[in-house]
């Protein structure tokens, strides 16, 4: 009987876990549409603007693959979604062919300032609030 009741907590724990994210990643699309982003495209910016603070710094697509919670397919089309929007660039590793560099352009790099505020106060409310 003890073991049933352990395993019910431990799925109702993962049951909130999961509803946090799903309400967390609703709201942070609902706050960034109107910039024409995505929850998955600002982690990705995001990850850039981390990983390579300054202008032209480069990170290559491996790194952001093992950081974002997504295929290497559908990655490697969102990274060709916002290149074609102007936000990164692509670009091959020279040291190793196979490897694929993105860049932030200033365009990326100002859109992500301006979804950031708005990003971490979703990630305020909706982390801060106390569990249904």
């Amino acid at each position: 009987m003890a073991v049933k009741a352990a395993e019910g907590r431990l799925e109702d724990r993962w049951r909130d876990i999961l509803s946090v994210h799903a309400r967390t990643l609703c709201e942070i699309d609902r706050v960034l549409h109107p910039h024409g982003l995505g929850a998955s495209d600002f982690e990705v910016l995001d990850i850039l603007a981390a990983e390579s603070p300054r202008e032209g710094d480069q990170c290559r697509v491996q790194n952001l693959a093992g950081r974002v919670h997504l295929s290497q397919s559908a990655l490697s089309r969102l990274i060709a979604r916002l290149e074609k929007d102007g936000l990164v660039e692509r670009s091959v590793c020279a040291e190793d062919r196979r490897g694929v560099w993105v860049t932030l352009t200033y365009k990326g790099r100002t859109l992500h300032a301006e979804a950031l505020p708005l990003q971490r106060a979703v990630l305020e409310r909706t982390l801060s609030a106390p569990a249904d």
